[in-house]
């Protein structure tokens, strides 16, 4: 079912698809975490329905995001979400494979790469019968390699690729990254709580950077008594309500 919903009181607005991806934590914390500067081009690789464009356009008014996503009634819902917004000259929304470089921008085409990619490998448990919440989830249409690959083609030297995952395939995830000539470079643990293990990993890694990888403190989402941090509320930008 289509939903509306909204950042804040008067802030940008977005239209969602519960069948197809619903606004979701990981792309909340992925979208405060790039560090912005006026002028960006960013790319969002499996964009969805272009929620994390507008939550880091949210942030850094004068950015250019490129959305790619394969999904064709997701990428309905970006071109809708950037009309609404009046963001047609911010956001291009492009259906394409990122396994496919043909059908991707030119390489050396961005300074920032995002990405929420499939967390779970098709043998890992079970995979949703649904056909979008399964490739959002499992990968079934690309791996994790093909996003590293992607990440790292677009990317202009130098540039930083931000993406969220599992804590769990985070030596996989160092592996690959510096297969394709990615290195890690700032890494922050998303923790329930103080106490909790980290449910979450996010990760920035440089185009071309050299070894020297920087431990933030971790990003905890309550307090001891069940309320949500501060921080927390930041990121979902409830100090605007």
């Amino acid at each position: 079912m289509e939903k509306l919903d909204q950042l804040w009181p008067d802030g940008y607005r977005f239209y969602f698809d519960d069948t197809l991806f619903q606004p979701s934590t990981d792309s909340f914390v992925l979208g405060a975490f790039p560090r912005l500067k006026r002028g960006l081009r960013i790319c969002d690789l499996g964009s969805g329905s272009g929620l994390l464009g507008l939550l880091l356009l949210a942030r850094q008014e004068e950015l250019s995001v490129t959305n790619v996503e394969l999904q064709r009634a997701a990428c309905n819902l970006s071109r809708r979400n950037a009309a609404l917004n009046g963001l047609g000259h911010r956001i291009i929304t492009v259906e394409a494979d990122l396994r496919s470089p043909a059908q991707l921008p030119p390489a050396g085409s961005f300074d920032l790469v995002v990405s929420n990619p499939p967390y779970f490998p098709p043998d890992a448990g079970l995979v949703s019968p649904d056909a979008a919440r399964g490739a959002a989830r499992s990968e079934i249409c690309c791996t994790l390699a093909d996003v590293c690959t992607a990440a790292s083609r677009l990317l202009t030297y130098g540039g930083r690729f931000c993406l969220v995952f599992r804590p769990e395939r985070m030596v996989e995830l160092f592996l690959l990254l510096r297969k394709h000539g990615l290195e890690p470079k700032r890494l922050r643990f998303v923790h329930h709580t103080v106490s909790a293990a980290p449910k979450l990993l996010l990760l920035e890694s440089r185009k071309g950077g050299h070894p020297g990888l920087a431990v933030e403190p971790p990003l905890v989402l309550r307090n001891a008594d069940g309320t949500d941090t501060e921080e927390y509320n930041q990121i979902y930008f409830r100090n605007k309500a």
